[in-house]
């Protein structure tokens, strides 16, 4: 099968400009469009990538103390027939382990000092199938939490904001108390500090204390648990296992996945992409409209060759073939150029950038301000097809008014001079 005239003129246009016709190589014009449409495409990829890594980085934190599933009243109160929502939970393919808990918000004082923090009260027993964190504190902390015993773990920057180490004492105070003729006095109880932990995420860090779920239950006066807290297999089919199980459970408990319950971040950080998507794409597009400059001059150029062209019978639309190509050929060869730059630096930036920083003696991530000190990556299929994509159809797009204008060339007019 004998290859079209356009496509091998198309090539040859891109390989041999003028100013390099004698080596055949890229001509500079051309190579300049490539490598704008090349860098315009890398840094969208390396900039997308990097913000995917950092919210990977933040979700595996934020789920580290979280559970994937939330099971609760919508009272606040104890959850009536507990083994059989147990059962039903577990009973579903998909779960992998299932925690009753207590739920409640409280002040814990420590002499002139008081914080409002979340408190948990958990079995320590069932609460590392649920959560990383308490996976990791299951043979260290969670065993001194026994029922009776009073005992408390707080976050660290809790404990370090209320000046308080292993084995000192707090004040847990609770907002359900007494009614009396001067009015509500709160429940107050005396903690011991069992233990501290750190999740790497501050929003916990300075706000969660953890106790034993029977202590929980006498404090803030609830016959027993008020939710279950569920871990599935996969993270990001919370929603519609969710779904499924509320199908499933009696009438009156809510049932709340992650995503739900931290959709303010997500849908901030989601917005943040696409914003910065938008803003990077510019750039392709800039160097894409760069390539109609380059085939201006290509075709204002190749006048003369059109008109033989012309003469010998070639139709416009061929004639307007050949600029196509060769403006897809540049589009092309830059975005697979972008591709291969961007992809090898998001796989890589973990070494890259300790490299630059000891180059530079510079710390792009300092540990006493970010919490994620290493610069994370996780390049995604549905961002890069995309890019590729949108450089692709910017690029053609650019081709178009160039090749119409070489299509409607005279050879009269263009052969005068010549």
């Amino acid at each position: 099968m004998q290859t079209p005239y356009e496509l091998l003129l198309g090539w040859r246009y891109t390989r041999a400009g003028r100013a390099t016709r004698r080596n055949g190589f890229i001509s500079f014009i051309s190579g300049v469009s490539m490598l704008g449409i090349a860098l315009g495409v890398a840094a969208l990829i390396i900039v997308l990538s990097v913000m995917n890594g950092f919210q990977k980085e933040v979700r595996d934190r934020m789920l580290g103390v979280l559970s994937h599933i939330e099971v609760f009243e919508a009272n606040g109160q104890a959850i009536a027939n507990l083994p059989q929502v147990l059962s039903t939970i577990e009973a579903r393919p998909e779960v992998l382990g299932a925690a009753p808990f207590v739920g409640a918000q409280a002040l814990i004082a420590r002499g002139e000092d008081m914080k409002g923090a979340l408190v948990r009260g958990i079995d320590p027993t069932l609460e590392p199938k649920v959560t990383d964190l308490a996976a990791e504190l299951a043979d260290t902390v969670l065993p001194r939490l026994a029922s009776g015993g009073y005992g408390i773990v707080l976050g660290g920057e809790l404990a370090r904001s209320l000046g308080v180490v292993v084995g000192d004492t707090v004040t847990l105070i609770a907002p359900s108390g007494q009614v009396t003729p001067a009015g509500v006095v709160p429940r107050v109880r005396s903690m011991t500090v069992v233990g501290t932990f750190d999740s790497g995420h501050y929003e916990y860090d300075s706000a969660l204390a953890m106790l034993h779920q029977d202590d929980a239950a006498r404090i803030f006066r609830v016959e027993g648990p008020t939710g279950v807290r569920v871990k599935i297999r996969d993270l990001h089919a919370a929603r519609e296992v969710a779904v499924k199980m509320a199908a499933d459970l009696p009438p009156g408990l809510v049932v709340r996945d992650w995503t739900r319950q931290n959709r303010t971040w997500f849908a901030a950080v989601q917005l943040e992409k696409r914003m910065m998507f938008i803003i990077l794409t510019l750039i392709v597009a800039v160097a894409a409209f760069n390539l109609v400059s380059t085939l201006v001059m290509t075709v204002t150029d190749k006048r003369a060759d059109i008109a033989i062209l012309r003469t010998l019978g070639a139709s416009p639309r061929s004639i307007m073939g050949i600029f196509v190509v060769q403006g897809a050929a540049v589009g092309l060869i830059g975005t697979g150029l972008g591709l291969l730059l961007g992809l090898g630096v998001a796989f890589n930036i973990d070494t890259l950038v300790p490299a630059l920083e000891h180059l530079l003696g510079a710390s792009f991530l300092p540990q006493d301000i970010y919490l994620i000190s290493r610069m994370p990556s996780d390049p995604q299929r549905g961002d890069i097809v995309p890019v590729a994509v949108i450089s692709l159809v910017l690029a053609f797009l650019a081709t178009l008014y160039p090749s119409w204008r070489a299509s409607r060339v005279n050879p009269a007019e263009a052969l005068r001079y010549e």
